[in-house]
Order: C-alpha cells, then structure tokens, then sequence
C-alpha cells in the first residue's frame, strides 16, 4: 500500500470535520496515511489547548478501527533532522516552520505525497521535491 505523509494540519482538519476532511479521509481510506512523530505532537498539543486529553485522539482514532491499520505514527531519522535543516532556506520565504518541514522530510523519504490544508505549500512543491496535495 501506497501511503500518503499527513502535516497536522490536515489531520485536524479530518478530526474536526472541517473544510477538506473528506479529501483527507478518502486519502487515507484509498492510500493509507502516516503522520510523523513531531505532526502527531502538533495534533496533540491542539487537542490540549481545546482542553480534552491527547489520549482522546488516538482513541478515537482507534475506535474507528483507523490507527495501526490505515493511518501510523512514523519517527524521524537523524537523516531526516538533516533533510529539515535542508529544507528550512527552501520554505523560508512560504513561512513553514519545523513541524511543516518535518512532514516534508518525511514524505521525502517514503517517495509519498505529503498532504495539507495549508495553501502555501503549493508554492514550495517543486523547489523541495515532494508532491504536495493540498485537501482544500
């Protein structure tokens, strides 16, 4: 199975129901999605700040017989910090920033598209070399 790298802003947006939740759950659902350690702790920590508790997502997520199935949570590589760093002068100017570049990097690595509700992104597709899909 091809699988398709989700930044946490996509994930929130597919958790919440908003605008391009169905583009990301049909993504997921067709291809399969992975979501990178640092993209998981930017999901969890918006979960925090609405005030539930991070174990609520991964339960939901489980319930949905979603996590361990057709979406998984990816560490990063001592190669994929050099590959953030490398792309930071690339996405500079488009103002991605850490958690952004790392879902990059980690789409980089698997040959993935990398999936996003955040527009500018299309503006560093090419220069970063990762196919960048944006749910809305």
């Amino acid at each position: 199975m091809s699988s398709v790298v989700l930044d946490a802003s996509a994930l929130l947006a597919f958790l919440n129901a908003e605008p391009g939740a169905a583009v990301i759950e049909a993504a997921i659902a067709s291809d399969g999605a992975v979501i990178s350690v640092v993209n998981w702790a930017e999901v969890l920590s918006k979960v925090v700040e609405a005030g539930a508790a991070p174990e609520a997502v991964r339960e939901r997520l489980e319930r949905a017989g979603v996590l361990g199935a057709a979406f998984r949570i990816e560490p990063l590589t001592e190669e994929d910090a050099a590959t953030i760093a490398r792309l930071r002068p690339l996405t500079r100017a488009a103002g991605l920033g850490l958690g952004d570049r790392a879902c990059l990097a980690l789409a980089k690595r698997l040959g993935a598209p990398a999936v996003t509700v955040d527009r500018v992104w299309a503006s560093v597709s090419a220069a970063v070399g990762v196919d960048v899909r944006v749910a809305r």
